[in-house]
């Protein structure tokens, strides 16, 4: 249950730093950055899974290769919903 919790937590930071980089922050709300942190997981550890033999973001300590992947892979998603939304990646 405690992986569970972590898992949230370490979603709802990763979508928001996303959120800041790909500058949406404003117009998204604390679910919507939980939501792209944890798909963004699997999209970035599913990618970088072949590379670095993948990562968890829901472990204690943190697997680090685990928050840079879902980091990448929440910023590649919502440069995917800029593209479809606005036509065009900020």
């Amino acid at each position: 249950m405690l992986g569970f919790i972590w898992f949230i937590i370490m979603g709802g930071v990763i979508g928001w730093l996303a959120s800041l980089m790909m500058r949406r922050d404003a117009s998204m709300g604390t679910i919507a950055n939980i939501v792209v942190g944890i798909v963004g997981s699997f999209i970035g550890n599913s990618v970088l899974g072949f590379i670095t033999g993948g990562g968890t973001i829901g472990a204690w300590p943190p697997d680090w290769s685990g928050v840079v992947g879902a980091l990448i892979g929440a910023v590649v998603l919502l440069g995917l919903l800029n593209l479809v939304q606005r036509g065009r990646v900020r």
